[in-house]
């Protein structure tokens, strides 16, 4: 079973949808306990990192996230979901994420003719190609993007970058643990593929 965490900060339909049509059985629950019955997990999200964390606390999912992260199981961010997998975020000064992969969240340059959130199709660089997200996925393909902070991640967990005036995380891996910045169920035949690569993703093959 497929667990996409509601904390109420995403569109979960659009996710759930997606999954569903790529053949996984997907529950949508915020309940603590569902977590640790599920084999696989997507935290997806959109908004704020502060308030983003604060809805974690509420709901009582930040142990037990930390637990299915620490059981070894398949674990994929998506967008406001990666940067929480992060220690901090400059956009919540003082606030702490959940610290399961190293680096911070920053906020994109004020450089001349760059608009923020960076908004659209970007190109994906594979720096690891063999991380199971990208199976059959070619380098460069295109991605949707919706964000005004990116991870400033440890170079050993970048797995693709991408470039808005500076080059920033598209997305992360560490062992069993995944993040994309990029909305898959928003990129069309490139998003599907990685999405079905980490349904049918194994724990023994992280």
């Amino acid at each position: 079973m497929l667990l996409i965490v509601d904390y109420g900060m995403s569109n979960l339909r659009s996710v759930a949808k997606a999954c569903e049509g790529l053949g996984a059985e997907v529950t949508v629950s915020g309940d603590p306990g569902r977590i640790e019955l599920a084999e696989k997990l997507i935290l997806p999200g959109v908004g704020a990192f502060g308030h983003a964390v604060a809805e974690l606390q509420s709901r009582g999912l930040i142990a037990p996230l930390k637990a299915f992260v620490a059981a070894q199981k398949p674990f994929l961010g998506i967008c406001l979901g990666l940067q929480l997998l992060f220690d901090s975020s400059e956009e919540a000064p003082g606030i702490s994420g959940l610290g399961i992969l190293p680096g911070k969240i920053a906020r994109f340059p004020g450089l001349p003719g760059l608009k923020i959130p960076h908004m659209g199709w970007n190109q994906l660089s594979i720096i690891r190609k063999e991380c199971p997200l990208f199976k059959n996925v070619p380098d460069l393909s295109y991605a949707y993007f919706v964000h005004s902070y990116f991870a400033a991640a440890a170079e050993c967990t970048i797995a693709a970058e991408c470039t808005y005036g500076v080059r920033f995380t598209a997305a992360a891996w560490q062992n069993h643990i995944f993040g994309v910045q990029f909305h898959p169920e928003k990129s069309q035949a490139t998003g599907l593929k990685i999405l079905k690569n980490f349904i049918d993703l194994k724990a023994s093959q992280c």
